[in-house]
């Protein structure tokens, strides 16, 4: 087992082979990490939107959306353009690390890997990220988050002036989904919507997982936009 004195950080982790994506979930998490674990990249994608992790790692050999597609997606978007991404596959010709080098991965272990090696890279992947951080660049979560924060604002502004027509599905929101929904429309972070609610930020960034995938939204703006089109806030 390695030493896990000192490490710490946030994993999100996107493999379809449920054994593996659970032994290497429980192998990162017995050695001071914070993982996430989502069976496809649609899922880990919907996962990104709650909060950026210090690192990603993703299968490449996925069905309908493979790890090549899902890094592409990821890099486009201005929020994870430094985010610190290690590829896991069966695959390990030369030419395919080169393609996923390319495509902008920072680390390739082919299966099968030692778990080892897997925390040592994810450590120091942690580690820059965190150094990068404290050199006093901008977290890149935090200021999208912040942006939406605005956007959101923008849209309250705006809300006498938002035509509402009925939703084009039949959505169900529990009690507890509500209130979330109320605050994010509010303009509230995580932290904030958790301490009102007496709850974990990890039970809202559920909660706002689940908000996205029952109104078909990708972000809290859209979120917010959708249901003050369709009177889905209460307060």
């Amino acid at each position: 087992m390695a030493d896990t004195s000192e490490q710490t950080g946030s994993v999100l982790l996107v493999d379809d082979e449920p054994g593996l994506r659970e032994a290497v979930q429980a192998y990162l998490e017995d050695s001071g990490f914070t993982v996430r674990a989502a069976s496809n990249a649609t899922e880990g994608w919907e996962m990104l939107q709650q909060s950026t992790p210090d690192v990603l790692i993703s299968d490449i050999m996925m069905p309908q959306v493979d790890g090549y597609q899902f890094l592409a997606q990821v890099r486009e978007d201005p929020r994870f353009k430094t985010l610190p991404v290690v590829f896991l596959t069966a695959r390990g010709m030369t030419s395919d690390r080169i393609q996923g080098y390319n495509a902008g991965v920072d680390s390739y272990l082919p299966k099968p890997f030692d778990p080892e090696e897997l925390v040592a890279i994810v450590s120091n992947l942690t580690q820059r990220r965190a150094e990068t951080a404290a050199s006093g660049d901008v977290n890149p979560d935090i200021a999208a988050m912040a942006r939406q924060i605005e956007e959101i604002r923008a849209l309250l502004t705006q809300k006498g002036t938002i035509a509402q027509t009925p939703s084009p599905i039949r959505i169900d929101l529990t009690p507890r989904e509500q209130s979330v929904l109320n605050l994010v429309a509010e303009g509230l972070m995580n932290k904030e919507i958790a301490r009102q609610l007496e709850t974990s930020v990890r039970n809202v960034e559920k909660y706002v997982s689940r908000l996205f995938s029952k109104t078909g939204t990708n972000s809290r703006t859209e979120l917010v936009r959708y249901a003050l089109e369709h009177g889905l806030v209460t307060t």
